[in-house]
Protein backbone atom coordinates (compact mmCIF):
# COMPACT_ATOMS: atom_id res chain seq x y z
CA UNK A 1 0.00 0.00 0.00
CA UNK A 2 1.30 3.44 -0.92
CA UNK A 3 1.93 6.25 1.75
CA UNK A 4 -0.04 9.04 1.00
CA UNK A 5 1.72 12.09 1.41
CA UNK A 6 0.02 14.97 4.01
CA UNK A 7 1.38 18.10 3.60
CA UNK A 8 -0.10 19.51 6.41
CA UNK A 9 0.98 17.07 8.55
CA UNK A 10 4.49 18.21 7.02
CA UNK A 11 3.78 21.69 7.32
CA UNK A 12 3.29 20.86 11.38
CA UNK A 13 6.35 19.01 11.80
CA UNK A 14 8.73 21.00 10.02
CA UNK A 15 7.25 23.74 11.88
CA UNK A 16 7.72 22.08 15.18
CA UNK A 17 11.52 20.88 14.51
CA UNK A 18 12.09 24.66 14.00
CA UNK A 19 10.99 25.74 17.17
CA UNK A 20 7.95 27.63 15.89
CA UNK A 21 4.63 27.80 17.51
CA UNK A 22 1.06 28.15 15.14
CA UNK A 23 0.99 31.22 16.54
CA UNK A 24 4.54 32.82 15.45
CA UNK A 25 3.86 30.98 11.77
CA UNK A 26 0.17 33.00 11.64
CA UNK A 27 2.12 36.15 12.83
CA UNK A 28 4.56 35.92 9.64
CA UNK A 29 1.89 34.96 7.40
CA UNK A 30 0.14 38.45 7.63
CA UNK A 31 -3.29 39.81 9.16
CA UNK A 32 -5.58 37.58 7.96
CA UNK A 33 -4.04 34.42 9.54
CA UNK A 34 -4.58 32.62 13.20
CA UNK A 35 -3.65 30.09 15.18
CA UNK A 36 -7.13 28.53 14.94
CA UNK A 37 -6.31 28.59 10.95
CA UNK A 38 -2.60 27.27 10.80
CA UNK A 39 -4.02 24.36 13.38
CA UNK A 40 -6.82 24.02 10.26
CA UNK A 41 -3.97 24.01 7.72
CA UNK A 42 -2.21 21.66 9.41
CA UNK A 43 -5.16 19.07 8.95
CA UNK A 44 -5.44 19.17 5.40
CA UNK A 45 -4.10 16.31 3.28
CA UNK A 46 -3.35 19.20 0.45
CA UNK A 47 -2.50 22.40 0.62
CA UNK A 48 -2.86 25.39 -2.18
CA UNK A 49 0.26 25.73 -3.85
CA UNK A 50 0.54 29.31 -3.08
CA UNK A 51 0.15 29.21 0.72
CA UNK A 52 2.96 26.59 0.61
CA UNK A 53 5.15 28.97 -1.27
CA UNK A 54 4.35 31.50 1.64
CA UNK A 55 4.89 28.88 4.44
CA UNK A 56 8.26 28.17 2.60
CA UNK A 57 9.30 31.15 2.70
CA UNK A 58 8.77 32.11 6.14
CA UNK A 59 10.05 28.72 7.36
CA UNK A 60 12.94 28.83 4.93
CA UNK A 61 12.10 25.30 3.91
CA UNK A 62 11.81 23.99 0.40
CA UNK A 63 8.67 23.83 -0.89
CA UNK A 64 9.20 20.13 -2.17
CA UNK A 65 9.94 19.01 1.54
CA UNK A 66 6.02 19.54 2.48
CA UNK A 67 5.10 18.21 -0.92
CA UNK A 68 7.07 15.33 -1.43
CA UNK A 69 7.71 13.94 2.66
CA UNK A 70 5.91 10.58 3.63
CA UNK A 71 5.22 9.86 6.82
CA UNK A 72 7.66 7.11 6.95
CA UNK A 73 10.58 9.77 5.64
CA UNK A 74 9.89 12.66 8.18
CA UNK A 75 9.93 10.27 11.05
CA UNK A 76 12.90 8.71 10.03
CA UNK A 77 14.19 12.17 9.74
CA UNK A 78 13.12 13.64 13.19
CA UNK A 79 13.94 10.61 15.26
CA UNK A 80 17.53 10.79 13.55
CA UNK A 81 17.71 14.44 14.13
CA UNK A 82 18.26 13.77 18.04
CA UNK A 83 20.95 11.17 19.83
CA UNK A 84 21.51 11.03 22.94
CA UNK A 85 24.73 10.63 24.72
CA UNK A 86 24.86 7.44 27.14
CA UNK A 87 25.88 9.79 29.86
CA UNK A 88 22.20 11.57 29.77
CA UNK A 89 21.15 8.84 31.59
CA UNK A 90 23.38 10.19 35.06
CA UNK A 91 21.31 13.33 34.05
CA UNK A 92 23.44 15.33 31.72
CA UNK A 93 21.31 15.34 28.55
CA UNK A 94 22.84 17.05 25.48
CA UNK A 95 21.16 16.85 22.51
CA UNK A 96 23.59 15.90 19.08
CA UNK A 97 22.62 17.01 15.78
CA UNK A 98 23.62 14.10 13.49
CA UNK A 99 21.72 15.29 10.38
CA UNK A 100 20.08 18.23 9.28
CA UNK A 101 16.77 17.46 7.37
CA UNK A 102 17.37 20.35 4.98
CA UNK A 103 20.95 18.83 4.26
CA UNK A 104 19.40 14.92 3.65
CA UNK A 105 16.65 17.25 1.46
CA UNK A 106 19.55 18.49 -0.78
CA UNK A 107 21.17 15.58 -0.44
CA UNK A 108 17.57 13.40 -2.07
CA UNK A 109 17.52 16.17 -4.88
CA UNK A 110 20.63 16.22 -5.93
CA UNK A 111 20.62 12.34 -6.39
CA UNK A 112 17.11 12.75 -8.53
CA UNK A 113 19.25 15.31 -10.46
CA UNK A 114 22.14 12.86 -10.99
CA UNK A 115 19.67 9.96 -12.25
CA UNK A 116 17.31 11.92 -14.53
CA UNK A 117 21.13 13.45 -15.84
CA UNK A 118 22.20 9.08 -16.67
CA UNK A 119 18.63 8.84 -17.71
CA UNK A 120 18.86 11.55 -20.10
CA UNK A 121 22.63 10.55 -21.35
CA UNK A 122 21.14 6.90 -21.93
CA UNK A 123 18.76 8.32 -24.04
CA UNK A 124 20.58 10.30 -26.21
CA UNK A 125 22.79 7.29 -26.57
CA UNK A 126 20.04 5.43 -27.88
CA UNK A 127 18.51 7.53 -30.11
CA UNK A 128 22.08 8.04 -31.66
CA UNK A 129 21.95 3.83 -32.35
CA UNK A 130 18.88 4.18 -34.05
CA UNK A 131 19.81 6.83 -35.97
CA UNK A 132 22.65 4.69 -36.87
CA UNK A 133 20.74 1.91 -38.03
CA UNK A 134 17.66 3.98 -40.12
CA UNK A 135 20.92 5.50 -41.96
CA UNK A 136 22.20 2.28 -42.86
Amino acid sequence: MEQKIHQGRNVKRFREMLGIKQEALAFDLGNDWNQKKISLLEQKDVIEEDILNQISDKLKIPVEAFQNFDEDQAVNIISNTFNIEKDAYIGNAKPIFNINPLEELKKLHEEKIALFERMLKEKDEMMQRLEKLINK
